[in-house]
């Protein structure tokens, strides 16, 4: 008998994976598609030669995050790639706003009005980030946190609504970049605790950095599997699980699911019930012939870039998606260039370029022609550059990555109580009714992005019950 079965290789399932046989559990991965990865894989999906991400490509949290820096996994192939910029954030006159690796730049790219206050905001917390960093995305409500004065500093800071924390600033250059921040965990601006959101992706920008991995995001999976099989753990792809019965004898099940494929898988019923989930995205993966021909000089330098025009219409994209059931007439877009700073992601002198917007869960129409008119308003002659074009709505995203129901990519809307209290109010949310079955996907916390501190957080909690048994 195995002492655990993960079912999902996402970095969640395999980072749960990975830190129980790192503690000498017999471990085993049962993955539905052919290759490991969830929202961090790497495919041709548009041209031979092409190699885009589905999902995920730049990764703040990932570098940032405490369970990756804890594990080797530079030895099995991961290599981060830097852009001159993390982010860049146009305006359609051709200047820009730009979140760099010194708060200095960041500050002065946002005016002499807005430049102060951006740093009495970010430099009291980057000192102490990693202890911060690892009590944010621990167990912030059942372990005593390291440092519970810039915790407590921090939640002061970061509870309160965005929309409130920019009340700070007085200009747009300020207000549009952190209102993009907040966006993409695509939250409302003025919800609960989405302060914090935006402080998270500026201080991890200052702190190590937004850097893609050179190859694609496969990279990060596959180093985390291959460092899986080293410790003797077994991945098995092309298997789906329909119900318990489907997998082989265990002391442990770990669930890098939904909490719906969850309760039906383990017979739950209308356990998760409550579950709420948010807006999708449509996304469109482009091969280009060259570049994208942003007008701001500081965007072709930068591997992500936010497109909108100012906070307004941010705040307007983002409620037409959520809360007005509508797809928006100038999407906000979070787009990421890695072949700026990986040639190998396309052939020579070609470009690999991705761009998302908000739309309404499970919206089933198509938002490639507003996706490329806003990007003509910042780079124009976007569309003379597009060589082929692949695009994904909900539905497609769905498809491609079950946890993705109704095209939402956070796995569960993150707002309100939900974006700490996921997938159900409890101090305990790694447990399910079972107590031999857990759950370790991007609905628990510290919820979505690349970072693998569900599972990490999750692995934690198997550890405790099969010490005790």
């Amino acid at each position: 008998m195995l002492d655990v079965v993960v079912v999902g290789a996402g970095p969640n399932g395999l980072t749960a994976a990975v830190e129980l046989a790192r503690r000498g559990f017999s471990v085993a991965v049962f993955e539905a598609r052919s290759t490991v990865g969830g929202g961090a894989r790497t495919e041709e999906l548009t041209l031979p030669g092409f190699r885009h991400d589905p999902c995920s490509a730049a990764h703040p949290l990932a570098i940032n995050s405490p369970a990756f820096r804890a594990l080797p996994l530079e030895r099995y192939g991961l290599e981060w790639l830097h852009a001159e910029l993390p982010m860049a954030h146009p305006f359609p006159d051709g200047s820009a706003a730009v979140l760099a690796r010194t708060v200095g730049e960041t500050a002065a790219s946002f005016g002499p009005r807005d430049a102060g206050a951006y740093r009495r905001l970010v430099e009291p917390f980057l000192p102490k980030w990693d202890t911060l960093a690892r009590d944010f995305m621990s167990l912030p409500l059942t372990a005593l946190p390291r440092d519970p004065v810039t915790l407590a500093r921090f939640g002061l800071a970061g509870l309160p609504p965005s929309t409130l924390l920019m009340r700070r600033f007085r200009d747009e250059p300020a207000k549009a970049l952190f209102s993009g921040l907040v966006a993409h965990v695509m939250a409302p601006l003025g919800g609960f605790a989405t302060s914090a959101i935006g402080l998270v992706f500026a201080l991890a920008a200052h702190a190590r950095g937004w850097p893609l991995a050179r190859g694609g995001s496969q990279s990060l999976s596959d180093a985390l599997a291959a460092y899986l099989r080293d410790l003797g753990g077994s991945v098995h792809t092309d298997y789906e699980v329909k119900r318990l019965d489907d997998l082989p004898p265990a002391r442990a099940y770990v669930f890098d699911t939904s909490p719906t494929a969850l309760a039906r898988i383990a017979g739950f019923g209308n356990h998760y019930a409550g579950y709420r989930y948010g807006p999708g995205v449509f996304k469109v993966d482009y091969a280009l012939d060259g570049p994208v021909p942003w007008t701001a000089k500081e965007a072709r330098a930068a591997g992500t870039v936010q497109v909108g025009a100012s906070s307004a219409e941010i705040g307007s994209a983002l409620r037409a998606a959520s809360r007005e059931g509508r797809a928006p007439d100038r999407p906000f877009l979070i787009t990421v260039q890695p072949s700026v700073v990986d040639p190998s992601r396309a052939p020579a002198g070609k470009h690999v370029f991705w761009a998302y917007g908000h739309v309404p869960h499970g919206w089933t129409g198509d938002l490639t022609d507003a996706i490329e008119r806003q990007l003509e308003r910042f780079a124009p002659g976007f569309r003379d550059r597009v060589l082929a074009r692949a695009t994904a709505g909900p539905p497609e995203l769905a498809a491609r990555n079950a946890n993705y129901i109704g095209g939402d990519i956070a796995s569960g809307a993150v707002s309100g109580l939900q974006l700490l209290l996921r997938p159900r109010p409890t101090l305990f949310p790694y447990r399910t009714p079972h107590p031999a079955v857990f759950i370790c996907s991007s609905a628990t916390p510290p919820g979505p992005g690349v970072h693998g501190m569900s599972g990490h957080n999750a692995a934690k909690a198997v550890w405790k019950r099969l010490r005790r048994i």
